[in-house]
């Protein structure tokens, strides 16, 4: 009767650890979210900082570049199956470090929770390790990690990359194709119909930006002049 009630008493014991460490004492996010948890964002901030952080040699950090927000838009618009194979990776990057532990003191707590320098070792512990799953778990959530910060217009204006603002004329080949996504009967006119007109002139090295990735100026909108660095 009283190995009966220890072993209650040690499984409930366990049941609690278990809630306190998979689902207790996460904040709440600061934007609403399409589909992630508030463990499942901040499993993604502390992992976006930890590869992308703040003061590095790109401006923007991981979380001021919305990695967890682009992820949250991703995960949603996956397939079923999908989403919960992504959704799984970040549960095992939260709560493997109960296997794998962070250098020095509390470095099983879960991941989130673990020191900027804990957190940077344990993913270098993922990316180096002898065990290939451990090594493509890395290099899953670096890949998702890297899609949502090179999303951001203010890196991709910091790296140059950010695209140009193309005026879009109509070409021969255009009244041919329908428009993207629909049927052939979309096709309104013909190669009769086409009226040529003079050349673009080349783009150069320099020239506004697409609106979508232009500079906000202080006024609001958008800086059009924003130039391309050369």
């Amino acid at each position: 009767m009283v190995r009966a009630m220890w072993v209650w008493i040690a499984l409930a014991a366990a049941l609690a650890w278990a809630v306190r460490r998979f689902a207790w004492g996460y904040r709440r996010p600061p934007a609403a979210l399409r589909c992630l948890t508030a463990r499942e964002y901040a499993t993604l901030a502390a992992a976006a900082n930890a590869t992308f952080p703040p003061g590095g040699a790109i401006v923007p950090s991981g979380t001021e570049a919305g990695v967890p927000q682009h992820t949250d838009r991703f995960v949603a618009a996956q397939q079923p199956a999908t989403r919960i194979l992504m959704r799984l990776l970040f549960v095992l990057i939260e709560h493997a470090t109960i296997l794998f532990p962070g250098p020095g003191r509390h470095g099983r707590r879960r991941f989130s929770s673990l020191g900027t320098e804990q957190q940077v070792a344990v993913l270098d512990g993922w990316r180096r390790s002898r065990l290939f799953p451990r090594r493509l778990v890395f290099t899953s959530l670096r890949a998702i990690l890297t899609m949502g910060y090179f999303a951001d217009p203010a890196v991709l204006r910091q790296l140059g990359l950010a695209p140009r603002d193309i005026a879009r004329r109509t070409c021969a080949a255009d009244p041919l194709w329908p428009r993207i996504g629909e049927t052939p009967t979309s096709v309104r006119s013909t190669i009769v119909d086409f009226s040529p007109s003079e050349p673009l002139p080349p783009l150069g090295v320099s020239g506004p930006l697409h609106p979508d990735f232009a500079l906000p100026s202080p006024e609001g909108g958008d800086q059009r002049d924003r130039q391309v660095p050369a």
